[in-house]
């Protein structure tokens, strides 16, 4: 049953492939042919398991949720890296792997140090990767597969779809995903136009809106967002990659006119105050350390930074890792903890956050009085300890993963300070283009095992820890 559904998304991948496809037709490259084969042997996987297999059974429960959600990113990913084997970047399979699941995770990170030589199709095919990524593979087949909606769809959104608890804005899961990727169309649209009434072509103003929206980060230059070298650009993408570090359904609720929705929103109000803070705080850093640059390029700089880190988007201003170890220390931090829950952003989510504060200093008030009866309230409203006790042993396994990761990756022969900022990054999905060894290196540089955990990691953090740590409990497989 699960290989049918996976094989009817491979028939919409292999349509995704058209897009790459007749990139590099108009350009008259050479990826034409890479992309044309990677959309023949994906549709025709597609086509063998849709029809072929013949299912006992179309029941699905919380395990077949589970399982097919992490199955559906890793097939994605395998057929995927096809261009990237066979097309201009000429990558073996581990480095293909590698940049497909982090197109596809939003993680940003990439064994490619120049894209100068790289076909307009893989540049494109990288953006768009990200893009279906950024608001979910399963999410996106609920929306085309409604008949999921009776069998497992509510089982399905939940294994994707960040955040702490998953409300739904329509009666029915489809209709609710159909909704949040209508807003998430629009939203890309929008940005494509007003990219392209700047310096940047239709291209290049395509594909950051892909790469922007789902805060994924892939640029079309070497150089990144500072090759276009316009203030311009840099405002219209800290707008946009704000908005994608939003919750999604309070964007729609926005949309209808609801916009007292925003200051109810305890998570949206802490978002701009952090973004605030630490945009203040990087200033007075740097202004301290004699690195702030003209005013208005280094404001707009500083906030395109925050923004671009919170949001776990990626895009890095060219010299970050001159700005100084305490600004680094704050940029850390904002990785960690991303943006909202159930917007397009990584991190462990600020509504996290709150709950872990609140908690925090609900205990500490017991401590002095001890038969004190307090509760973690959000948006005004109690919160039943089984949430709160939910949250707090995600946070736990959320660093622990990170320390684990860390830990396996200095097994590789990474440093250990190298190794923790690339666990984290890659948990995060917030990969901030700084590479390793002291900022400088490149990940092509890493042994293959290492590129294969660090894949694990960027799947685990984007399906929010459970739906893949799940799969490795003996449980799990018992009936």
């Amino acid at each position: 049953m699960l290989l049918r559904i996976i094989g009817l998304l491979l028939l919409f991948e292999s349509g995704f492939m058209l897009v790459p496809l007749i990139t590099s037709l108009i350009y008259g490259e050479q990826d034409v042919i890479a992309f044309a084969i990677t959309a023949g042997i994906t549709l025709s996987a597609g086509l063998l398991m849709t029809f072929v297999i013949k299912p006992r059974f179309f029941d699905m429960g919380k395990r077949e949720g589970f399982l097919l959600t992490s199955l559906v990113w890793v097939f994605f990913s395998l057929f995927g890296l096809i261009p990237f084997m066979i097309g201009s970047p000429k990558l073996c399979f581990t480095d293909a792997f590698f940049d497909s699941i982090s197109g596809f995770t939003t993680t940003g990170a990439s064994v490619l140090t120049d894209i100068s030589g790289v076909g307009h199709g893989i540049l494109i095919w990288r953006a768009l990767m990200q893009w279906i990524g950024g608001m979910g593979i399963i999410l996106f087949t609920l929306a085309v597969l409604p008949m999921l909606n009776s069998s497992g769809g509510m089982q399905m959104f939940n294994a994707e779809v960040t955040g702490i608890t998953h409300e739904k804005i329509r009666p029915r899961v489809s209709q609710t995903a159909m909704t949040l990727w209508t807003c998430y169309i629009l939203l890309t649209l929008l940005l494509t136009l007003l990219l392209w009434a700047g310096p940047m072509n239709l291209f290049d103003s395509l594909c950051h809106s892909f790469s922007t929206m789902s805060t994924g980060g892939f640029t079309t230059s070497t150089a990144g967002i500072d090759y276009w070298h316009s203030n311009y650009v840099k405002c219209v993408l800290i707008l946009f990659m704000f908005i994608g570090g939003v919750n999604f359904g309070m964007i729609f609720k926005m949309s209808t006119g609801n916009i007292k929705v925003t200051w109810h929103n305890e998570a949206f109000r802490t978002y701009v105050a952090v973004v605030v803070w630490a945009t203040a705080a990087v200033t007075v850093i740097m202004l301290f350390n004699g690195r702030f640059r003209a005013l208005q390029s280094g404001v707009i700089d500083t906030l395109f930074q925050v923004v671009s880190t919170i949001s776990s988007t990626g895009y890095t201003i060219t010299g970050l890792d001159t700005w100084g170890t305490p600004v680094m220390l704050i940029i850390f931090l904002l990785m960690f903890t991303g943006a909202c829950a159930g917007s397009t952003s990584g991190g462990s989510k600020l509504d996290r956050a709150i709950f872990v504060v609140k908690n925090i200093s609900n205990e500490m008030y017991r401590v002095l009085h001890p038969n004190a009866v307090r509760s973690v309230t959000f948006n005004n409203k109690i919160t039943s300890p089984e949430v709160v006790n939910k949250v707090m042993v995600f946070m736990t396994i959320y660093i622990a993963v990170i320390f684990i990761g860390g830990f396996v990756l200095m097994l590789f022969g990474q440093s250990m300070i190298d190794s923790i900022l690339t666990s984290l990054a890659c948990v995060s999905n917030a990969d901030i283009g700084l590479g390793i060894e002291g900022f400088g290196g490149s990940y092509c540089t890493m042994a293959a095992p290492a590129k294969y955990v660090m894949a694990l990691l960027m799947l685990t953090g984007r399906l929010e820890l459970f739906t893949v740590l799940v799969l490795f409990t003996p449980a799990f497989w018992k009936r």
